[in-house]
């Protein structure tokens, strides 16, 4: 559990745990950092992947199916245990949702709420446009990287921290890239799915993520670019909006 799951803030008597997923070449950090400005009714999972942090020495992996059914394992005695709700932006948003479709067909499990960030739908047209960020040559790439922000001028500007860092972003993207759904026939979950995006950021089809839920769809615009989440007043909005909508959730899940 420790090797995937980094939570900064354990609160055992915690009446929902928040299961958060990396943007592409993202830790586990940022995330595990907002379990201390939740309150006491909401624990913090942020979930790290292979190639970074204390997993560094891992090799990427090649196959998102292989990556989910790590998660899917190694969480799935903590879904069975409480209510849980996912988080994920961008990539971390595809992540989270095929993970819970997963569990979902698997485990007869779902979230009480699934959070999606920065993404248009899995089975959405808009995913197919344009060619693949992760076959960009690197001085395109990098030009990409500093367009959508998010990542600081200290490894923009450092060669030897790139070398680093534009592997693992690499191979995220390739896992993302890799995803692909089909519309589905029949609703796949019944949870409420709220949907957030930068007003400035590359316009996301938004409006597709109501096809994949019976339960209640919202669409969220807040000031900034693609990673307007790391905006102090919209990380304080995020953190607000999650809890009023997971304690409103215990009436009708405890």
């Amino acid at each position: 559990m420790d090797k995937l799951v980094n939570c900064m803030y354990r609160k055992p008597e915690a009446l929902f745990r928040l299961i958060c997923f990396p943007w592409a070449g993202g830790g586990s950090i940022s995330y595990a950092q907002w379990g201390k400005h939740f309150n006491n009714s909401i624990e913090v999972y942020s979930i790290r992947l292979p190639g970074r942090e204390t997993r560094s020495k891992e090799p990427f992996m090649q196959n998102v199916q292989q990556l989910i059914d790590e998660i899917a394992t190694i969480l799935l005695p903590s879904l069975k245990e409480k209510p849980f709700a996912f988080f994920g932006h961008s990539f971390g948003a595809y992540l989270s949702f095929a993970t819970a479709e997963y569990i979902k067909r698997k485990h007869s499990l779902e979230p009480v709420h699934l959070f999606v960030s920065g993404a248009s739908a899995p089975h959405s047209a808009a995913r197919s446009s344009g060619q693949k960020k992760s076959e960009l040559p690197d001085d395109e790439f990098l030009k990409w990287m500093t367009s959508i922000g998010g990542t600081p001028s200290e490894i923009l500007t450092n060669k030897d921290i790139l070398q680093l860092f534009v592997p693992v972003l690499k191979a995220d993207l390739r896992l993302l890239e890799s995803i692909r759904y089909e519309k589905p026939q029949m609703k796949l979950f019944s949870c409420s799915i709220s949907s957030f995006d930068g007003k400035q950021d590359v316009p996301h089809d938004l409006e597709a993520w109501n096809d994949l839920t019976t339960g209640e769809f919202t669409i969220i615009k807040l000031s900034g670019g693609h990673f307007y989440l790391k905006e102090p007043d919209n990380e304080k909005y995020l953190i607000d909006y999650i809890t009023k909508n997971l304690e409103t959730a215990e009436v009708d899940y405890l």
